[in-house]
């Protein structure tokens, strides 16, 4: 199925103790780049939610952001500072000591400097919710690769009707082609003619067609129109696979423009001439349309 490279996905995991949001926004991009923003605290589950993003999502600029609440009543410890508590301790001592007072000993005293004592937060290990955030990136993932799903059946649509008037313009120019190498060779014979009976020469009938046979074989473009066709048929076929075709179809779209442009050397002619103009305007909409598939 067809998948667009642009969506939003957003997924949420909430229970009595945790609050996990998880939002993913794509855009267009030649690779796969996938920008994590969460909180620090969290930082070591970036390879996992890159890795169960990148399982589904295998072209474009992906941002993936994530934000937490946490309800549960949060533990805390104290933690001692023993180096610096000594350091105070043997401080107040030589103070002591070069003043003259009387020695202090104050353990309440040396807990009320700076650093000694700390309460932290103590956190659970961010490895320990994994499931939780799981449950938030899967559904985020989902909700995107739905969107996507929903604008590739768009781009689907769109170029399958695309497909129909590039062969119809193909048709027109296999339609007239014959009627332009009649015209060519017709054409070729008369001036060749008219430039042997100003010399005074005989022309060689033989020699003549020959010319022209040489002529019509520069100027002959059915190859280009089978393999035209056979790009239109390929290009087709493409969109139904069940896998990521962005860059298969540019490839298309490349060569098409390639059989185009020789058909548009070669056509000696007005009316093919605009037909190639309207076949290389519906490619250049059709190159633009697939760089927003994966």
């Amino acid at each position: 199925m067809l998948k667009s490279m642009t969506g939003f996905g957003r997924g949420e995991y909430l229970d009595e103790s945790h609050r996990f949001i998880v939002e993913i926004k794509a855009v267009n991009h030649r690779y796969n780049e996938v920008i994590i923003r969460m909180p620090k605290k969290f930082g070591s589950l970036e390879d996992k939610i890159r890795k169960q993003v990148t399982n589904s999502l295998s072209r474009g600029r992906i941002d993936v952001f994530v934000t937490t609440d946490e309800y549960s009543e949060g533990k805390r410890t104290v933690r001692l500072d023993k180096e610096l508590a000594m350091s105070y301790h043997y401080a107040l001592r030589q103070l002591t000591e070069m003043l003259s007072l009387p020695p202090h000993e104050n353990v309440a005293l040396l807990t009320g400097f700076p650093d000694v004592l700390k309460v932290e937060e103590v956190h659970e290990e961010a490895i320990a919710l994994w499931p939780k955030f799981l449950v938030a990136v899967d559904a985020a993932v989902n909700n995107l690769m739905n969107m996507r799903q929903e604008e590739g059946a768009n781009i689907h649509r769109d170029l399958m009707m695309r497909m129909d008037k590039l062969q119809a313009f193909v048709a027109r120019v296999e339609q007239d082609a014959p009627r332009v190498w009649k015209q060519y060779r017709a054409s070729l014979l008369d001036r060749m003619r008219d430039l042997m009976a100003e010399i005074g020469a005989e022309p060689d009938e033989s020699r003549l067609l020959q010319e022209c046979a040489l002529f019509a074989d520069r100027t002959n473009f059915t190859e280009e129109l089978v393999r035209l066709q056979s790009h239109f048929n390929q290009f087709r076929s493409s969109l139904d696979l069940d896998e990521p075709v962005g860059r298969k179809l540019d490839f298309i779209v490349q060569e098409m423009n390639r059989e185009t442009n020789t058909i548009a050397s070669k056509a000696n002619d007005i009316s093919i001439a605009n037909t190639v103009i309207d076949i290389k305007s519906e490619i250049e909409k059709v190159r633009e349309q697939i760089q927003n598939i994966e």
